[in-house]
């Protein structure tokens, strides 16, 4: 059985929740990496992800300021 790990290409690149967009975009930028976990805000709670189709989708398209 293969594992997911076994077929990574990248190392994995977390941050947190309150960063804003434009931060998240920055990062993925200087690390060439098209999504980002999310850390979750509370013990317990689950991670979360963003990917740059959530940015093009959700901020951009309804011109949405990133850095909000």
């Amino acid at each position: 059985m293969m594992r997911a790990e076994e077929i990574m290409t990248q190392a994995v690149v977390a941050i947190t929740g309150s960063a804003t967009v434009a931060e998240a975009v920055a990062l993925m930028k200087d690390k060439n990496i098209r999504a980002l976990i999310v850390k979750p805000r509370y013990a317990g709670d689950p991670y979360g992800m963003v990917s740059e189709t959530d940015i093009v989708y959700k901020v951009a398209a309804f011109g949405y300021d990133p850095k909000k």
